[in-house]
């Protein structure tokens, strides 16, 4: 019994995905929970398992394929036992009642159905009424004797459309491909002889995903931004101090105890700890941190569950193994997904301050810049000391000033006095 084998939705804001592999090819048998296939959602790389035993028949998306819409078939994979085919798609209202939204019918197991006369067989018939098609594909289907079963539709939610079809008909190819060939702006003119000459660099899922998000969290969310500059001489001697009794190899980082300090601050104002929704305001019981890390496809952040209720060593292991993970590209969709608030470091390029994007549906992140020899002024003196740039974007649908303030000088403080941290 053929099974139909479509691209997950791993991560609740998932909308489309990539093929990166396949590990199994046409023709060869499986067992339940092999993987088959590597498939890259969101800001990671995730397995695909085979849901049941059988031969792997057909191979419907290649891989590389990119911009693979959740709910769209991949593969089809023949079940051993009984040869029945069941067909499951979007119920449509002339198909009568449906059981969970689809349509089962079943019927005997058949090769590609046989063209007369410039259309399909009866039972084909049947697959063409239910699959998902544009009324200008079906009609263009049903004209050329074409089985829309064996189209894979580009529309949303799978949909054949009329570009599918010419595709499958082998009508548009040349025009196509003569397309991809001109250079063009942006904005789509061809690009004139005295324009520069570039390198083409296309754009991974990654990358997409990035640019999505954040172009709609900038046109969605009025973001604010305030900062606040904290003296962290105490906690670089208290660091030194600890590293020089530690003999089990333990490593602190500044980052490791400013995440320390995010996640106490933000159990003392868990206003800041919320996501804006249309009828209320969310505000969460855990502290889930995401920590934004740089790889070579894009920034990714992996998040460290109950950040308060862990130590600072506790918090410096988790922290270096998803970050070492992230960057191999080795890190699981449930990692990337359910942070609260996201905490990124950019001091260790030098740079004095960061204005972050907020990471929806989060309410705020808070960039950290380098600590770095300051002249301040102590009792009217000018005193060198090492001071570091703390600014915090936040949601102005869920934050006013005054309580983002309270957030950040909490921030400040437990910084300031790392010993308030240990308690």
């Amino acid at each position: 019994m053929p099974t139909e084998i479509r691209m997950p939705r791993l991560v609740d804001s998932m909308t489309e995905g990539a093929v990166v592999a396949w590990r199994t090819r046409e023709g060869e048998s499986v067992t339940a929970g092999e993987v088959i296939a590597e498939i890259e959602v969101d800001k990671t790389t995730a397995d695909l398992q085979a849901p049941d035993s059988g031969t792997l028949t057909k191979i419907v998306v290649p891989a590389g394929s990119e911009k693979v819409e959740v709910g769209a078939v991949l593969a089809v994979l023949e079940q051993n036992g009984p040869a029945l085919a069941v067909v499951r798609e979007p119920a449509s209202a002339s198909l009568g009642p449906t059981n969970g939204g689809y349509v089962e019918v079943e019927e005997p197991a058949k090769t590609a159905p046989h063209l007369v006369g410039g259309s399909v067989e009866p039972m084909a018939a049947l697959r063409q009424v239910a699959v998902q098609a544009s009324p200008l594909a079906r009609s263009m289907a049903l004209q050329a004797g074409l089985d829309l079963s064996s189209v894979c539709g580009s529309g949303p939610r799978g949909r054949v459309v009329r570009a599918d079809v010419l595709a499958a008909l082998g009508l548009h190819q040349a025009t196509r491909e003569s397309r991809s060939t001109d250079p063009v702006h942006t904005s789509g003119r061809p690009l004139s002889e005295a324009s520069p000459s570039y390198d083409l660099v296309p754009h991974t899922q990654v990358r997409q995903v990035i640019a999505q998000r954040l172009s709609e969290s900038k046109r969605v969310i009025p973001h604010f931004y305030l900062e606040v500059n904290s003296r962290v001489d105490a906690l670089l001697q208290l660091r030194s101090e600890i590293q020089a009794t530690c003999t089990d190899g333990t490593r602190l980082s500044l980052n490791d105890f400013a995440i320390r300090a995010a996640a106490l601050a933000l159990r003392k104002d868990p206003e800041a700890n919320a996501s804006w929704t249309d009828t209320a305001t969310l505000r969460y019981r855990r502290i889930d941190l995401a920590i934004a890390v740089a790889t070579s496809l894009g920034v990714v952040a992996p998040v460290v569950r109950d950040a308060d209720r862990k130590g600072l060593a506790e918090l410096a292991a988790e922290v270096r193994d998803l970050a070492a993970r992230a960057r191999d590209g080795r890190l699981t969709p449930a990692e990337l997904r359910g942070g609260t608030f996201t905490v990124s470091n950019l001091g260790m390029y030098g740079i004095d301050s960061l204005y972050a994007i907020v990471n929806p549906p989060q309410a705020g992140i808070l960039g950290l810049g380098a600590a770095q020899p300051r002249p301040i002024v102590v009792d009217g003196a000018i005193v060198a000391a090492t001071m570091m740039t703390c600014t915090l974007s936040a949601d102005h649908r869920v934050l006013d000033g005054a309580a983002g303030a309270r957030f950040l000088l909490t921030f400040k403080r437990l910084i300031e006095q790392p010993l308030t941290m240990m308690l």
